[in-house]
């Protein structure tokens, strides 16, 4: 039994070696047609240049990257021979920094980054980081325990235009990159039945000390030279007919090795990287010798003890065969044993000339289409304000929202809105934006919400969006004093086409992606700008406590109380209503949650959030000012407090997904990302409309999304029965504490059931619905209020997410985004049995809820 290696690490640091390019050099370069190799770090006036022994021309990668600094190493390591690895490119500033190469659809591609670390930076510190391919990890790369250099090679094949290399950081050290090659393969090698292909080695059986690489080899692999003198004898041929795809060296055809016991097996060992890999093996075969006709060569190849031919393999003379497992093997323990095995009727020995094997690397996770810088994968490195649906992994992820309130944009909107295709809220709102609203916006038919408050925006509404309003489309454009709201504005200028220009102070930016970039860094310049300067300093919404009492008419009209303290009407320059909240010198909350509330409000604009107003700090008497919500709180409207007919189903559900949007907002709109930490039904205010916006954000706590960031010790904070049961164990408070909140409200919205009651057998809601369910009588679970007035499936839905929402594992809770789909889907029911059923009262007067699903009751938290 013969080893080749101790480790894959043995091989790829072979290929790096700094002697091992002594590779003959041949006259005439061959078509680099397709190639794209990249000295990262090398300054753009440098390139190209011709590395002397491949002869493959390097260009600097100035232009597939935006970010990141040009390191060089110390000069005694430099050489000309070495120049692609005297340059280097480092990424100090941020955590996730991307290649962007354009490439064919479909077609497959050896990819190769090299990293020689060289102590550029003089710390002598050997960096550790991972790396991506798009929105999934290709490897982890280690230079302490590499410190010759690493390098890294995969197959795969490109599903866009588009491909991202990118490198994220993973701990205090600077991620870094010396050279990337791209090179474009036959379609028709190399195909794994699911993943990509990351390399183990090529290595062909020779006596020979060179590595083989372009040119020649045409795709560039580095074949390294395999022989075991003691066990092996060489044999060697002028040429060889290479016939097929995967093109083999010359080298590597005309030379092959023998057993040297010629009824011996040909045995080669080597150790997987990961002992769970799954391996593919190519053979190269050519019979180099001239037999007598009596002779004859047969042999199988075994692997582990498998037989993993079908037929017996018999070389043909001078002309290459490959030979490849077109299934996936497992090498038990890590250790893979090949061995050429000669048949019975064979007189002569097995021969081999050259062997791969590559590793299964799945890389499961779909970027989003046409992209740079995949802006929604993975998760943990989503782009501020954006959100996207990434419901399927085998599908590329959409973006579904974007919020760029706030965001200093200037100028007229940008017609490239249009290319987001799936876009369902787009907030625009307090900005600059000028010029007229933009007809295109009707053409959008995902959109559910668009918000233009608060800018200098001018003309009419074009009516074909009015009519879209009228279809549920939620447009809000208040605060734009140019604009008529009038449908008597409208008149057939409406029909031209507005000259459309940048929202941003940008100069020609030709995709809406890279629109996004620019803003997005905009506002994280904002956000940071804003973070460095005292909260107090917002002047202009501060007002004195006579300012309060004037506003309040001396606090006549009190509309309510929390434990902040008293809430009253209040009216601002005579026509705006406001409620103003006043801080109780007995409140369980302080000054700490006052203070909090304003910060928060002041920096986050939402149209589900109750807006700010204004607050006064004066001495004892802390007071918070908001925009007034005529219709009071969600919980009075159940309970029936509060004066109006009984909210019907399809309202329910609108307030259900508008509180949704507001927590999504929270979770992932703003930056730093924020917890809630005490949504309720009382906390749920409804305006005129119904609409429903979040208030009291006392408690409310900042998160970083990622890494060890993902959850935040604190006190824990909240109200019984919407509290996290697993926040309540641990202290760990994560978004996922707001997702169980939001769940114990849809079902109070359903039910209209006190959240604990303890005159029920089973006081806790989520309890006692869970027991409901499992009796079979699901009719007592809705809301007697509605009268059957609903339609079944869609509450089914609901009731399924709420479910989901109340698991006591936050793991096995969904996210908001996805909360918000499935939440659609449920008022889409009910607004098909509404559209169907207008000139009735109901047709489903008694109809039972069928159950569908299974619901475990150990799932579900226990009444405390």
């Amino acid at each position: 039994m013969i080893g080749i290696m101790k480790s894959p690490h043995g091989i790829l640091l072979v290929i790096f070696s700094f002697a091992a390019f002594a590779i003959t050099h041949l006259v005439e370069a061959q078509n680099q047609e397709g190639f794209i190799t990249l000295d990262c770090g090398l300054p753009l006036n440098e390139s190209p240049y011709v590395e002397p022994e491949t002869e493959i021309q390097f260009l600097s990668d100035e232009n597939f990257i935006q970010g990141g600094k040009m390191g060089r190493i110390p000069g005694n390591l430099e050489s000309e021979n070495l120049k692609p690895y005297s340059t280097l490119r480092y990424f100090p500033d941020r955590i996730r920094n991307c290649y962007d190469i354009r490439v064919e659809v479909g077609r497959n591609y050896l990819i190769r980054a090299m990293f020689f670390y060289g102590n550029f930076d003089g710390l002598n510190v050997s960096p550790e980081f991972d790396m991506y391919i798009g929105p999934n990890k290709w490897k982890t790369i280690d230079l302490q325990k590499e410190p010759s250099g690493s390098g890294k090679e995969i197959i795969h094949i490109s599903r866009s235009n588009s491909l991202q290399v990118c490198l994220v950081k993973t701990g205090s050290t600077t991620p870094m990159i010396s050279t990337l090659e791209l090179r474009p393969l036959a379609n028709d090698t190399y195909l794994a039945i699911s993943g990509s292909l990351k390399l183990n080695f090529h290595m062909y059986l020779s006596n020979s000390t060179a590595l083989l690489r372009y040119p020649k080899d045409v795709y560039d692999r580095t074949w390294v030279p395999l022989f075991q003198p003691d066990n092996w004898t060489h044999i060697s041929t002028a040429n060889v007919s290479n016939k097929n795809h995967y093109d083999p060296p010359q080298a590597v055809l005309k030379g092959a090795a023998i057993p040297k016991n010629l009824d011996g097996p040909l045995t080669i060992t080597w150790r997987l990287e990961n002992p769970d890999d799954q391996i593919y093996l190519y053979r190269h075969f050519a019979e180099i010798q001239d037999i007598e006709a009596n002779d004859t060569r047969e042999f199988d190849c075994v692997l582990n003890g498998e037989t993993i031919t079908i037929n017996a393999i018999n070389p043909k003379y001078l002309e290459i065969e490959t030979m490849l497992t077109t299934i996936p093997k497992e090498c038990n323990g890590g250790i893979c044993r090949m061995q050429l095995i000669k048949t019975q009727r064979s007189t002569l020995p097995p021969l081999l000339n050259g062997f791969e094997v590559y590793s299964v690397l799945q890389l499961p996770q779909l970027q989003t289409n046409e992209t740079e810088g995949d802006p929604c994968v993975p998760r943990q490195f989503l782009w501020d304000g954006l959100n996207c649906s990434i419901s399927d992994i085998s599908v590329p992820p959409k973006i579904i929202s974007l919020y760029l309130s706030s965001s200093g944009l200037s100028g007229t909107i940008v017609s490239d809105f249009q290319n987001l295709n799936h876009l369902e809220i787009l907030d625009l709102s307090n900005n600059s934006l000028s010029g007229m609203v933009p007809e295109f916006l009707a053409s959008m038919k995902s959109l559910l919400v668009i918000n233009l408050n608060g800018n200098n925006l001018s003309g009419s509404i074009p009516k074909s969006l009015l009519n879209r309003e009228r279809e549920g489309l939620k447009l809000y454009v208040l605060g734009n004093k140019h604009l008529c709201i009038s449908s008597t504005c409208i008149d057939t200028k409406l029909k031209k086409k507005f000259p459309v220009t940048i929202v941003a102070p940008i100069a020609s930016i030709a995709a809406i992606v890279v629109m996004i970039i620019l803003l997005f860094v905009l506002r994280k310049k904002m956000s940071s700008r804003s973070k460095s300067e005292p909260w107090i300093k917002t002047k202009r919404r501060r007002f004195t406590y006579p300012e309060v009492l004037v506003i309040t008419k001396n606090l006549q009209q009190p509309l309510g109380e929390g434990g902040f303290g008293i809430v009253y009407h209040g009216n601002l320059n005579g026509s705006e209503q406001v409620a103003v909240k006043l801080l109780s010198q007995t409140s369980a909350q302080g000054y700490k949650e006052f203070k909090a509330e304003v910060e928060l409000l002041l920096r986050v604009h939402h149209i589900n959030l109750v807006s700010l107003v204004g607050y006064c700090d004066e001495k004892d008497h802390f007071a918070l000012i908001y925009e007034y919500m005529s219709n009071g709180d969600l919980h009075q409207n159940l309970a029936g407090k509060h004066v109006g007919s009984v909210l019907d189903c399809g309202t329910r559900l609108n307030i259900a997904i508008e509180s949704a949007l507001g927590l999504e907002y929270l979770h992932i709109g703003c930056k730093p990302a924020m917890v809630h930490r005490d949504f309720k039904s009382t906390n749920i205010l409804l305006d005129e409309e119904f609409k429903a916006k979040i208030a009291d954000f006392g408690l409310s706590r900042s998160f970083h999304v990622g890494g060890d960031q993902s959850r935040v010790s604190t006190v824990v904070a909240g109200t019984l029965g919407y509290l996290d049961p697993e926040y309540y164990l641990t202290s760990e408070l994560s978004e996922k504490s707001d997702i169980y909140s939001f769940g114990i409200l849809l079902l109070e919205i359903i039910t209209n059931q006190r959240v604990i009651d303890q005159t029920r057998k089973k006081p806790n809601i989520a309890e006692w619905v869970t027991y409901v369910i499992k009796k079979g009588d699901t009719s007592k679970i809705m809301d007697p209020k509605l009268q059957g007035n609903y339609e079944p499936r869609s509450v089914w839905r609901a009731l399924e997410v709420a479910m989901s929402c109340a698991n006591p594992s936050s793991a096995k809770r969904p996210n908001m985004s996805q909360v918000i789909i499935k939440h659609k889907e449920c008022l889409e029911s009910e607004n098909a049995r509404i559209s169907t059923n207008q000139d009735t009262n109901s047709r489903h007067s008694s109809v039972e809820l069928r159950v569908t699903a299974t619901f475990d009751s150990d799932m579900y938290p226990k009444a405390r």
